[in-house]
């Protein structure tokens, strides 16, 4: 029988069945919702692309990090590809398709980082690091698009992506840092303290930040971060434009 296709050809043939598949959920989506506009399927297709790519590479970052710092343990297990089933799963991957909010895991082993506990700091930040400089260069090109591109159709979608790429990222940054575990700020305060290293064991700890997190959402503070991410990228991006300062 035929052997296995070469790695290059293996992406050809996924992408070429990406395309397929979006081309068919468009005139799904036109046949069923004639009033969802190409806009509405732009916003749509960014939202998917810009959160799973951006899950992927903070966790790859967090990888990339842990390999510097002597472990292993994210090749070992894997974990070092860009396939967004492996550090999403399967239940964050239906609960972005529901919800449309995701989450990744890297797996590391803080005992193997040769520099200890400043190890586990910057193995931490390495996530939200990439989120940042995720939104910088997604705002920094829009706004170059805003300030060069001639207006068109494919400007405007365009423009979409890249204000949507800028906003979730530095959502993303700013989200990762609270201090709340298991998000990496406080995997940072655990590069501090043994003190904080022990609060993570608690048995309890589970339970207390999906209490926080409840808070957080029921108090309408996510909406005040998801409006300093969309101020942020609009700043850089109007800066960079000329349209501002």
């Amino acid at each position: 029988g035929a052997g296995p296709l070469p790695p290059g050809q293996v992406s050809d043939v996924v992408l070429h069945a990406v395309a397929e598949l979006c081309a068919e959920l468009r005139q799904l989506v036109i046949r069923y919702c004639p009033q969802v506009t190409d806009a509405g399927l732009v916003a749509v297709g960014s939202w998917i692309v810009v959160v799973i790519g951006s899950i992927v590479l903070h966790e790859l970052a967090h990888g990339w990090a842990a390999l510097w710092e002597g472990d292993t343990t994210p090749r070992d297990l894997g974990h070092m590809t860009g396939n967004p089933m492996v550090h999403m799963g399967g239940f964050s991957l239906v609960l972005f398709l529901v919800l449309g909010i995701a989450f990744g895991a890297m797996p590391v082993n803080p005992a193997r980082f040769r520099h200890g506990n400043k190890g586990r700091m910057l193995v931490a930040a390495a996530g939200p690091a990439m989120n940042l400089a995720l939104f910088l260069v997604a705002s920094v090109a829009l706004g170059l698009v805003m300030r060069f591109a001639p207006e068109s159709g494919f400007t405007n979608n365009l423009v979409r992506f890249l204000f949507t790429a800028g906003m979730l990222n530095l959502l993303l940054c700013c989200f990762n840092m609270l201090p709340m575990p298991p998000l990496d700020g406080w995997r940072i305060l655990e590069g501090c303290s043994w003190k904080v290293q022990a609060l993570s064991r608690h048995p309890n700890a589970p339970i207390a930040s999906l209490m926080v997190l409840m808070l957080i959402f029921m108090s309408g503070a996510f909406s005040w971060f998801w409006n300093m991410a969309a101020a942020g990228t609009l700043l850089v991006g109007g800066m960079v434009s000329g349209q501002m300062g």
